[in-house]
């Protein structure tokens, strides 16, 4: 008889974007119903573009000790992306001007009139029907979104290279392609900013009593292709706009600044960079001399303890040795016994006669 073996393959199945319960929300069956702004129908190619690698909605109910029909619904929607930075360009993409952008849920957040849109890690999650009251439960959903780590967990760059001071609350935006870059309002053509050479591109607005200006950042892998870019981009713009190259990052102003303060604008970002270490923190001086003072603590420990034990081997030898003399009937202090060389001399001096003898 011959028995065939059949081999078993074990498959890890994700873990699902919503879990089934949150706080004092849970799950259900009832649909809340959406219409407008989604994920689903809301600049989809630039959403698309972003790259999702998956997706989930799903209703809450909360009766929260409310009869059954006055209980309250959420509707939550979920979309997960390659990396930090393609769901934040994801973020910038579904963000109202109408919303208000907060530092209270997830990496960010805004808070519209009737719903809420949030970043956590590689997800970014519209929640329909709520209100700033419902952040502090959703900080709970946003505690049971799947975590990642490393590279993908790392932040865009470009956005930190923006100056805080005159810029627009909530109109920093990020763009990974063409589609989220006009979705966002760009400015220049995007045919002709290099996407397909992995660029990176952000807009924000300033304003002040000086007026109000747009300043574009366009981040490209090295500098010999941001400086082929800034010749395409000059002669786009002309003498309309203020640009300037320095190293991989094109800086581009526009608006109605006057000329000596978009270049003042524009002189004043710089490129920088972040290194990052996955496997812990670079150490600090700090750190360094704690560990020389542990190492010469430990050195000194390490002589003490020596020291102690010479001495005590010294008296459990010495006494040991002192008990069996004396077991033997011998004086315990002295020892007539001992070894000589006779190093005396053996023989008589030689006598030589005195020279002409």
């Amino acid at each position: 008889m011959v028995s065939a073996q059949t081999a078993t393959t074990v498959v890890d199945l994700p873990v699902p974007l919503l879990p089934e319960s949150f706080g004092h929300w849970h799950g259900t069956l009832f649909e809340l119903g959406v219409v407008g702004y989604s994920l689903e129908n809301t600049n989809k190619a630039a959403l698309a573009e972003c790259g999702p690698v998956r997706s989930q909605d799903s209703n809450y109910i909360d009766f929260n000790g409310l009869p059954s029909h006055s209980a309250r619904s959420l509707f939550v929607e979920a979309m997960q992306f390659g990396d930090r930075s393609s769901a934040y360009s994801a973020y910038t993409v579904m963000k109202m001007p109408d919303m208000r952008e907060g530092h209270d849920l997830g990496s960010w957040d805004a808070i519209g009139k009737d719903s809420v849109l949030f970043q956590e890690g590689t997800t970014i999650m519209l929640v329909h029907a709520a209100t700033a009251a419902d952040v502090p439960q959703l900080k709970l959903l946003a505690a049971r979104l799947p975590k990642v780590s490393g590279s993908k967990n790392q932040p865009p760059l470009l956005p930190t290279f923006f100056p805080a001071k005159g810029l627009v609350p909530g109109s920093l935006r990020y763009a990974l392609g063409p589609a989220s870059y006009a979705a966002m309002g760009g400015t220049l053509s995007a045919g002709q900013l290099g996407w397909e050479k992995s660029a990176e591109a952000g807009i924000a607005e300033y304003a002040d009593k000086r007026g109000r200006e747009t300043l574009t950042l366009l981040l490209y892998p090295t500098p010999q292709i941001a400086g082929e870019h800034m010749r395409a981009i000059q002669a786009q713009v002309g003498s309309a706009a203020k640009i300037r190259r320095e190293g991989e990052l094109v800086i581009v102003a526009a608006g109605t600044f006057g000329a000596d303060d978009a270049q003042n604008m524009i002189e004043n970002v710089h490129l920088r960079s972040e290194v990052t270490f996955d496997q812990g923190v670079p150490p600090s001086f700090e750190s360094e001399v704690q560990k020389t003072y542990s190492l010469l603590t430990s050195i000194a420990i390490f002589c003490g303890v020596g020291m102690l034990a010479a001495v005590l081997l010294g008296v459990f030898l010495g006494g040991g040795r002192a008990l069996i003399r004396k077991m033997q009937g011998k004086d315990a202090a002295t020892d007539a016994e001992f070894l000589s060389l006779h190093l005396d001399n053996q023989n008589p001096r030689p006598k030589f006669d005195p020279p002409g003898s």
